[in-house]
């Protein structure tokens, strides 16, 4: 019997992650999932992302540490306000106080790495250039930018074996990823996407995560099953 690819999913616990960790199990690969504990205020995202790995029993789930030094400025790592109650048009416009400086250079960095080390040449990871808020670094010319830079910069990159960087939801409205992953059997209610959750992680309802996610249940015509503040 033919071993299965391998590939690394990065898994923040959030609701695109989620879905393509399912979108990866679908396709027929060996399940790697990667977490980054940053030192961000949302961390019960990371209690999440064990539970959503588990679900899709993972061959191996790291959570990987970061010094919070490194990531400065950003109301998702810093006593910063997260912005609550912002419209559709503000949150399309310009990038947030909840940008986090380089984020997925970093993490798609550490994702090469240990699918080097893995012997995998395939990386997912959920952002998306639709339903978004801005951030730099979920555009799809930046995640070609990275893939170029990961073949030309690791040892199985110029021995000839093409490294690919997946982004299965970059096109995607909020409510086609939820769509697309209740067909693959997603279960919703063990993801958080709150960037401002309260002392017992329970999502705020009004940061731009929130109101994205809220507003593509509401598209999907789905009632999102986790608890919310307001």
């Amino acid at each position: 019997m033919p071993t299965p690819n391998k590939a690394v999913v990065l898994v923040s616990g959030g609701l695109d992650s989620a879905t393509v960790l399912a979108i990866a199990r679908e396709a027929g690969y060996e399940l790697h999932a990667l977490s980054l504990d940053y030192g961000q205020r949302h961390h019960f995202e990371l209690e999440s992302a064990v539970r959503v790995c588990q679900a899709a029993s993972v061959a191996s789930h790291v959570v990987f540490p970061l010094d919070t030094r490194i990531f400065c400025g950003s109301a998702l790592t810093n006593d910063i306000p997260v912005p609550h109650q912002r419209s559709d048009a503000e949150i399309g416009d310009g990038i947030p106080v909840t940008y986090v400086p380089a984020r997925n250079t970093i993490f798609l960095a550490v994702a090469l790495g240990l699918a080097e080390s893995i012997v995998a040449t395939d990386i997912y990871i959920g952002v998306n250039a639709v339903d978004y808020s801005g951030y730099p670094d979920c555009r799809p010319e930046f995640i070609s930018a990275f893939e170029t830079t990961a073949n030309l910069g690791t040892k199985v990159g110029v021995e000839g074996t093409h490294i690919t960087v997946h982004t299965p939801l970059v096109s995607l409205t909020k409510s086609e990823i939820i769509q697309r992953g209740l067909q693959l059997g997603v279960d919703y209610g063990l993801t958080r996407s709150c960037y401002d959750p309260d002392t017992k992680g329970v999502s705020c309802g009004e940061c731009d995560s929130c109101r994205l996610r809220l507003k593509g249940f509401h598209e999907t015509g789905v009632a999102d099953p986790i608890e919310y503040q307001r």
